[in-house]
């Protein structure tokens, strides 16, 4: 059955008539709005580049950089150092008259020299910068044409240096070096004085085909020392005087006799017998002639050496038993030579065969290692990559060839010869007989070397004038070129800073400053003594004089 009809109030139909009413108002919004809607849509693509979110604290951060920042920051040359280095050219050139014998365009060039040695030994730049800007100098004083300036680039020594630091690479890379060391750590290592003799020995056994004391320090030679120290705790600090003191003191002063014993076995032994060649002092079978003067004091070198930093230096552990059986068992793990090593010993011992015979048949050193290293190269032992990362190398050719090439100009231009006759002259005047003034020369140049901080510098910067000196007073030239170049190997060890390897085995940590001041001082005397003296009796012997 059909529900009745309910009665509509008066309230009621005004309710269902307000409903009606907003229903129809929002409905005509809700039109409104959809026809807005493309209009909104293109507002809306036309504006939606995203705009830039900045948060409160970049802006409390910019704030703060803009209120502390520093503004015009030096970031160049030390100003000191750089001051004082031009000063030193400034003074010779304007302030001390040029001598009535020499040149204007010589003084000058001594001038920007001596200029340029300054900042080798303050270091207001990287060595090769500030050579470089000393070489730039010469050039826009118009003191040396650009020929002259480069001409140096071209000299076999430097490249015969370049060609050292690729080989002392391959024996690194390739683990050679290591094997041989350690080789002599079982066979000498069962006492802490036995294995420091290893090691020494081992050394002047890769030197001659080695040609970087640094390198075989730093790629070879400290990270044994540290792993055999670190085995016996000792490290850093204050167990380093258990072993890894002892053994890095030994190593570093052992290098000189080391790197002194063949012309090959160290970068500055090969430039001081350019710069001898340059006044005339030649040597026939330079490689064989320098081996049969430095044997005797190097091999007695060597044998005091260990015992003398053993008494002043003593180790806390005197006894490694465990050294030669852990020396042993790293050989059982590295296993038979590798393809690459094999390579290394083919490759460096026809290298080293032609060092020693090359002049029979014509081949300069230099050749000789342009060989030796195209092979390694073919052989893959050594990549190209590898030679473009010895930044060492490349920084060596740069200033290098700016030192030699300003040391052949002056002597070019007179002034050596004018130096070596005006000392001679002074000399005469003292009645000094030629030993003396040979002593006195020598003991002058070991002491200088507190100034440099690089035995190739030095040699580079004095050793020319030093021989001329030494010539001038009477010395037999062939004595004052090979003396000259033995004793730049012998102050390598004086300071932590006299040579790479002393600034390498510093740096592990194991000596402190005073040490390192007192055994260097006091082993380098004794280094001097036996070469003076032993060195001296064996010359006599073999006619050097």
């Amino acid at each position: 059955a059909a529900a009745p009809p309910r009665a509509t109030s008066p309230s009621s139909k005004a309710a269902t008539s307000s409903r009606a009413s907003l229903a129809s108002t929002f409905g005509r919004k809700a039109s409104a709005r959809r026809a807005q809607r493309p209009a909104d849509a293109l507002r809306v693509r036309a504006s939606s580049a995203p705009a830039p979110v900045v948060f409160a604290g970049d802006v409390a951060a910019a704030s703060s950089d803009a209120a502390t920042s520093p503004g015009f920051v030096w970031k160049g040359a030390k100003i000191v150092p750089a001051l004082l280095s031009v000063a030193v050219g400034l003074v010779v050139k304007f302030v001390i008259p040029c001598p009535a014998g020499v040149l204007p365009q010589a003084w000058t060039l001594l001038a920007i020299f001596l200029s340029t040695i300054a900042g080798l030994v303050l270091t207001p730049l990287p060595v090769g910068a500030w050579a470089f800007c000393g070489l730039s100098m010469c050039v826009v004083t118009k003191t040396l044409t650009f020929q002259q300036a480069f001409s140096a680039m071209t000299n076999d020594v430097i490249w015969l240096i370049v060609l050292a630091f690729f080989f002392a690479k391959g024996f690194v890379q390739t683990g050679l070096g290591d094997r041989v060391a350690t080789w002599f750590v079982k066979m000498l290592g069962k006492s802490t004085l036995g294995l420091s003799y290893g090691l020494s020995i081992s050394e002047a056994l890769l030197a001659p085909a080695m040609p970087s004391t640094t390198a075989r320090a730093g790629g070879v030679y400290l990270p044994i020392i540290k792993s055999l120290a670190k085995n016996a705790g000792s490290e850093p600090g204050p167990t380093a005087n258990k072993l890894g003191g002892f053994l890095i003191q030994t190593q570093l002063q052992c290098s000189g006799h080391s790197s002194a014993m063949c012309m090959t076995a160290a970068a500055q032994n090969l430039l001081s017998l350019k710069l001898a060649a340059s006044l005339g002092i030649v040597i026939a079978s330079p490689w064989l002639t320098w081996f049969k003067a430095a044997c005797v004091p190097a091999i007695v070198g060597l044998a005091v050496t260990p015992l003398l930093v053993f008494k002043m230096f003593p180790p806390e552990i005197q006894d490694t038993p465990e050294a030669p059986k852990e020396a042993a068992e790293k050989l059982k793990k590295l296993g038979p030579l590798s393809q690459d090593e094999t390579m290394v010993v083919v490759t460096m011992g026809l290298t080293v065969i032609l060092w020693i015979f090359g002049d029979k048949i014509g081949m300069s050193s230099v050749t000789a290692a342009m060989l030796g290293m195209s092979l390694q190269l073919v052989s893959g032992v050594i990549t190209w990559q590898d030679c473009l990362n010895e930044k060492g190398a490349w920084d060596t050719l740069l200033w290098f060839a700016v030192l030699i090439g300003m040391s052949a100009q002056l002597n070019a231009m007179g002034f050596i010869t004018y130096l070596s006759n005006s000392v001679a002259g002074a000399l005469a005047a003292t009645s000094l007989g030629w030993g003396q003034v040979f002593v006195l020369l020598h003991a002058c140049y070991f002491g200088i070397h507190y100034l440099f901080a690089s035995q190739t510098a030095q040699v580079a910067a004095l050793s020319t004038a030093f021989m001329a000196m030494m010539i001038a007073s009477g010395a037999p030239p062939l004595l004052a070129g090979l003396t000259m170049a033995f004793h730049t190997n012998l102050f390598g060890a004086i300071t932590h800073y006299a040579s790479g390897q002393g600034a390498v085995y510093f740096g592990a940590g194991y000596v402190d400053l005073p040490t390192t001041f007192k055994l260097g001082g006091v082993l380098g005397v004794v280094n001097l003594l036996i070469w003076g003296v032993i060195g001296g009796a064996w010359w006599k012997v073999i006619g050097l004089y």
